[in-house]
């Protein structure tokens, strides 16, 4: 163990990572620097310093990354509409590269040989985790302590964090769900959840009301996108971060957002959560409007086929890979047209667009009119193109071959 002289942990000053990080120190003999990411969760991070510091710990790195969360990870997400498994929006797979980049860049700042995480072995996000730090940094050392301690039950921790005198704080009853919360999503897992016949419980949510109880009058907005990224709400600039805020403030007070699947994890089980995703549920479908204005139709159509592996990829925590890194660059090359504005109707769980405009806009108005065209599209030219494309079929039928 003694090839480990400093680490740094991924420390949110909860019970597992207060214990991971005295575990460390015991177990290594290693000095630990601790590393807390406000990605907009929503909590208050200055008690993990008040944590780290009552530890014992000299290094201790708490930092803003919603800006940088926003604009150089979610928002290329979604410039690829991407979905998984035809739901799930990726709100923790799309937190995790950035959390193993900023491990990595603290390690080489401090000196450290290793880096240390909180994720089980069961899950998807020790693979994300360690792929991306694998990336980044080949050499590192990973330790992963659920995958070598036999602390495997909240009991088991609470008597080490006792034995060891870890200052655990307790604020009554504990959520039975375990949950990951940033700017683009909360999550929820296990309780009640793990019978896929029951009905997940309406007081689990925190950024929705329900559809049923969302105002019975609707919500009207703009959104304004510049290369594929909105720049605007309602005309007022925003920052990426901000701009996500918002939609998550807006679209839960109208009931929207909300998911529960059944998903296949890339370590081979499948898993029941559910999801509260308000700003980007609003934003993929406002993405997808102002495309279907200003993209040609074979590139709109080529990035609906490769947006399920480019999905998967961010899935399976591929981000810091060649193959993403090829996916994005002809995604983000289609979006230097995709400009304009988008005018939305959030009711009860519904985002209905009922407007788009852009100054790229492929839509010509004289050609598609069901009026007279006054002579801009020839609909007898129709009749050639549609031989040419029956021709195969044609001939196949003439040979005798059968179709039914």
């Amino acid at each position: 163990m003694s090839d480990v002289n400093k680490v740094v942990l991924a420390y949110s000053g909860g019970l597992d990572t207060s214990v991971i990080l005295k575990w460390l120190e015991d177990t290594y003999g290693c000095e630990v620097v601790t590393f807390t990411a406000d990605l907009g969760q929503g909590e208050e991070l200055e008690p993990a310093r008040t944590k780290a510091e009552a530890m014992g710990v000299k290094e201790i790195y708490i930092e803003d990354l919603r800006e940088e969360f926003v604009r150089d990870f979610v928002f290329p997400m979604f410039r690829a509409n991407t979905v998984y498994e035809g739901e799930y929006l990726l709100g923790t797979s799309i937190a995790r590269p950035l959390i193993a980049k900023r491990l990595i860049e603290i390690a080489n700042e401090t000196g450290a040989d290793a880096i240390s995480h909180g994720a089980t072995g069961k899950g998807n996000d020790q693979v994300r985790f360690e792929l991306g730090a694998y990336a980044l940094k080949p050499g590192v050392k990973v330790i992963a302590p659920w995958r070598e301690w036999d602390l495997l039950s909240r009991e088991k921790l609470l008597n080490y964090a006792a034995e060891h005198n870890i200052p655990i704080e307790r604020h009554g009853k504990k959520s039975p769900y375990s949950m990951d919360a940033n700017l683009l999503h909360i999550s929820y897992e296990g309780g009640v959840l793990e019978d896929t016949w029951a009905e997940h419980e309406e007081e689990m949510w925190r950024w929705s009301v329900s559809p049923e109880a969302a105002p019975d009058q609707a919500t009207y907005i703009e959104l304004t996108y510049r290369q594929g990224d909105i720049v605007a709400i309602n005309d007022q600039p925003m920052s990426p971060a901000t701009v996500l805020a918002e939609l998550n403030r807006i679209g839960g007070a109208n009931g929207i957002g909300r998911l529960d699947i059944v998903e296949n994890r890339f370590v081979g089980m499948k898993s029941r959560g559910c999801y509260e995703t308000p700003g980007g549920t609003i934003m993929l479908k406002a993405h997808r409007a102002i495309e279907s204005i200003t993209l040609d139709r074979e590139v709109a159509h080529l990035k609906d086929e490769l947006m399920p592996r480019y999905a998967e990829i961010i899935y399976n925590g591929f981000w810091w890979s060649p193959e993403r890194a090829m996916l994005q660059k002809m995604i983000d090359a289609s979006q230097a047209s995709v400009n304009g504005v988008v005018r939305l109707k959030l009711y009860k769980g519904n985002v209905i667009v009922v407007g788009r405009k852009s100054d790229d806009s492929l839509f010509d108005a004289a050609i598609a009119t069901f009026e007279d065209d006054a002579g801009a599209y020839d609909q007898a030219d129709a009749a050639g193109f549609i031989k040419l494309n029956a021709l195969r079929m044609r001939i196949a039928a003439s040979k005798g071959r059968k179709l039914l």
